[in-house]
Formats: structure tokens, sequence, C-alpha cells
């Protein structure tokens, strides 16, 4: 039992030790039938606080010989596994986690260094006489070891990314670290000396050129999560039972912390759930530093259409963002969709992979934005949020004539780049102008078009505005009438929910004449107590 070379388990069952441990153990199901196939070299990429650590060290307790982790395990869901004990505790382990060996190497530039070295030193105690004195390596130790006994190694990596990330401007050290994975992992002999690779971080596999180093992994990333969608952060099943165990609304907390959309899942950033439910306070986990010092060098990049997409976004709206061009490091960046992506991999954007759209996730990620707004560099949106909180307060004024002269000032002087083609740029438009409501309002909650016109946009007070603004129902139309539009959500099932969170609802109808180029708006109180 070692630092690095079949450690035991007692990391992972500090996360059995707390108050609330969700159970991800599901996942070494899949990781047992991946041993020795074509699809045993996996990274998982994910955003911070999602649980990263704990789902390494949950690797570790379960294949590592330095331990006997039979009782840990007997009442999670991997002992219900046929293969449950075949795997258990079985494998030679290498497990190291970048950034503490980046730290206690003392720079980035000794790192590899100091990981070859530890970990050959480890396993030269465990394989006396079978390890050269001249290897430099720890993948020519490994396969040394191989060679001589047949043993093969899982390798577990924590924090992969992190001289990707944090010396992005060195290249002598990516260059090194890069050449050093592609030692461990890339080609034939690494086949005899590999029996499964777990990777965990924030970004997926680096590409260089057109090319990725390391194209043999399987990648399980925010953009595309796979089969390991439910075991990236908490599913809203698993929300939903720790809101009945532990007596919180669970509304709120989807309200708060909802958004993340992986595959079939609605996912949950485990460290605001735990929070919330450990302080019952709803307000942002993200961090305990300023997460604008993360995103404000970001969105302030000099790129087309950056600024405005964050403004429809921190709005409530949806933007389109291609992927595919992102390198995958901090440096590259080309255009707003790389920026974009970025900020869908460090989870401050949700991505909806069926229509290519990024977006603010929950009302937490709307707080780190809006702090980061704030800062001096954004303080041309001033005028834009004065003009949206007035025509906020025309709206609950209910003065229609104010309303439509509102969006259209917005419109012409704040989105000039979005163009009325169709009736989704009059919502792009509708979502921008109303984001002072963000305040107040929680994110808009939107279906998709239909026919000619728009279903409802839902805007439901915060809990604590609740006595003071009703919700707001606007309906969108595009060459037909504002009282067709009034008319239209008249005749919708309004959700029931509406009821619980105000007294009042607001009936707001908006249409845009394609011919003389006008808005128009009709509004209307709708009180449940009449």
């Amino acid at each position: 039992m070692g630092r690095f070379v079949n450690p035991d388990n007692s990391a992972f069952q500090v996360a059995l030790n707390s108050d609330i441990y969700v159970d991800k153990s599901g996942l070494l199901e899949y990781l047992n039938g991946a041993m020795n196939t074509d699809r045993a070299l996996i990274c998982n990429s994910r955003p911070r606080r999602f649980g990263k650590s704990v789902t390494a060290n949950m690797l570790t307790a379960y294949y590592s010989k330095g331990c006997d982790s039979a009782q840990m395990f007997e009442k999670l869901e991997i002992s219900k596994d046929k293969m449950f004990r075949e795997h258990l505790n079985k494998y030679d382990v290498i497990h190291f986690d970048v950034q503490w060996c980046c730290m206690d190497a003392g720079c980035a530039a000794k790192t590899v260094a100091y990981i070859n070295s530890s970990v050959i030193g480890e396993m030269k105690e465990i394989y006396p006489g079978i390890i050269p004195d001249t290897a430099q390596t720890l993948y020519g130790a490994m396969s040394c070891v191989n060679a001589v006994t047949g043993k093969k190694f899982i390798v577990i990596i924590d924090e992969w990314d992190v001289l990707i990330r944090d010396e992005a401007a060195n290249q002598t050290v990516q260059e090194e670290y890069i050449n050093f994975l592609c030692g461990m992992f890339k080609g034939t002999e690494p086949t005899r000396f590999i029996r499964l690779a777990y990777l965990t971080g924030i970004l997926p596999i680096k590409k260089v050129k057109t090319q990725s180093s390391l194209n043999n992994f399987d990648e399980f990333t925010m953009l595309d999560a796979k089969i390991f969608a439910p075991y990236i952060g908490f599913t809203e099943g698993e929300v939903k039972l720790l809101c009945e165990k532990y007596g919180k609304s669970f509304e709120e907390v989807k309200r708060w912390y909802d958004g993340y959309v992986l595959e079939e899942y609605q996912v949950y950033n485990p460290k605001a759930v735990i929070g919330v439910i450990t302080w019952n306070k709803f307000q942002s986990y993200w961090s305990n530093t300023g997460s604008y010092e993360a995103i404000l060098p970001l969105i302030n990049m000099d790129f087309d259409g950056l600024r405005t997409s964050v403004i429809e976004m921190l709005s409530g709206g949806a933007v389109e963002v291609a992927t595919a061009s992102f390198q995958n490091d901090t440096v590259s960046f080309t255009d707003r969709d790389d920026v974009l992506t970025y900020l869908i991999h460090l989870g401050y954007l949700g991505y909806n992979q069926r229509n290519h759209t990024a977006f603010i996730p929950n009302e937490e990620i709307r707080q780190e934005f809006t702090a980061a707004t704030r800062r001096r560099k954004w303080n041309e949106l001033i005028e834009f949020q004065r003009k949206s909180e007035e025509l906020l307060d025309a709206t609950l004024d209910m003065d229609e004539e104010a309303v439509a002269c509102g969006i259209e000032k917005i419109h012409m002087e704040y989105a000039s780049t979005i163009q009325y083609n169709n009736e989704n740029s009059l919502s792009s438009v509708l979502t921008i102008a109303y984001l002072s409501a963000m305040q107040y309002y929680f994110k808009p909650v939107r279906e998709m078009p239909s026919g000619r016109g728009f279903a409802d946009f839902v805007f439901i007070p915060k809990t604590e505005y609740a006595s003071q603004y009703p919700a707001l129902l606007v309906e969108l139309k595009w060459n037909k009438s504002a009282d067709t539009a009034i008319q239209q959500i008249k005749e919708k099932k309004y959700p029931s929910a509406l009821e619980s969170y105000t007294d009042n609802i607001l009936l707001v109808g908006i249409t845009y004449n394609k011919k003389n180029k006008e808005h128009q708006c009709r509004i209307e109180m709708l009180d449940h107590k009449s």
C-alpha cells in the first residue's frame, strides 16, 4: 500500500462518512465491462464541484489490491452486480492527482519528473529487482513490470488537465506533459500494461491541429455525456429523494439549481444541492471566490456577437453554438463559439445537445454572471439595464403603448444584430428586453414554437418577491393582433403551480407587424381571487 501505487480506501471512506452521500457506484459496472477492451481508455470531464475526485477515489477503493473494501461497498448499488466480487480489490492501481503533484513538485515545470520519480520509487519497493535503475518514466517502469510478471495496471488520474489549463502559454510544459500521456496510453505497447485508464478533469483531451494526440480515448463530456450522464452530478430523481428526506421544497431547489441537460437527464451541481440542504439558504454555492475572475476575461473577448449572446442568456434565452472547433485549451480561442464552448465545459453554461444551444442553466449561475457583468468593463450595460427596467415597470403598470415602444427601442439600439426574420428572432429580442426581470423573477419557462405563434413565456416571481410582483404570461405573435395573443393565452390551461407563487397573473400579448414594422401590446390582469 502506497501513496500512488495500490493506495488504501480512506479517501472514499471520507465521502461515505459525510451526512449526504449519493451512491454513484453503478458506474463501476460499465468500467468492469470496459476493462481489457478497446473501451478501456476513458476520459470523463466535468466542471468543478461535480464530484470528480469522489468518483476517482471510489474507483481506487474498489479496484486497489492495497485495501479490503468489501464492507464499504456491500450496501452500494454495484454490490448487486453479478461481477461485483470478481473485480473487488483485485488489481494493481496507480492513482495520482496532477494538481497535488504540481504543488508538491514546487512548480509546473517539475511536475512530470515528480510523477515519474515518485511512482517509480514506490513500484521498485512493490516489485523489487524488476525495474532497472535506468528507468526514468512511469510508462517505462510499467512496461518492465508487465514484461517480467505479466501484470497489468489500472491508472486513475485526477485533475488530468490542470497543466493544460493553468500552463496554457507554456509550450515546454505542455509538450512534456502531452508526451508523457502519449507514452502512458498511445500505441501498441501501453495495451500490454494498461488494464483500464480513467482520466477526469474539466477539459476533454487536448486537440493538436486537427487530430487528438490521444484519439484512442472514449470521451464523456458536458457536450456529450453518453452513458455516463446519470453519474455526472445529481439526477433529478436523486434530488427529489434528498428533498423528501431533509424536508426541502423540491420545486424551489429545482428553480435555483436545475438546468444541466445530459442526454435524457436533468442534472444538478452536487455542491449546490448539498449546500442548500446543509445550510438551508437558497444562494449561490458555486464558489467561495469571485467567479467573475474566471468569467470576465472570457466574456470581454472581442468576438462578434459574444456580448449579445451573453445578454440573451442572462435574460433566460438560449443561443446557438458550434462546439466542434474548440481546441480544448485556454489560448486557442478564435471566435464566440470557442468562448461559449469553454464556458460549457467549466459549467457556467448548459448545453442542449439536440438543438446545439447554450444557456445559463439556473439561478445560481445567473448570479455569478450578474456579478461578473457588474465589473468595470461592462459599464456600457448600465443604460441598457435602465431601459429594461423601464420596460418592466411599464409592463407592471399595464402601459401598453410604453411596452410596445420600449421593446422596439431595445431591439433597434441594443439587439440590432438580431434581425426580424421569423418568430424566433422576435422571441430573442423579447428575452433580452426583459433582462431586468431576472432580479425579481426566475428564468422564464418556455415551450417550443407552434404554428405561427409561440407558447407562453412564464415569468414566476422569486419567493421573496411573490407578494409584490405578479406572474407574467407573455404570448408572442407574428403578423397578428395583440388581442389574438391575449385570447390565445386565455384559451390555454394555465399551469396550476402558478397559483402557489402569486395572487395575480398578468397576461401580456405582444405582436410584430412585418409590413409596417411596428409592435403592439395588450395587457390584462387575471386575478385568482375574483
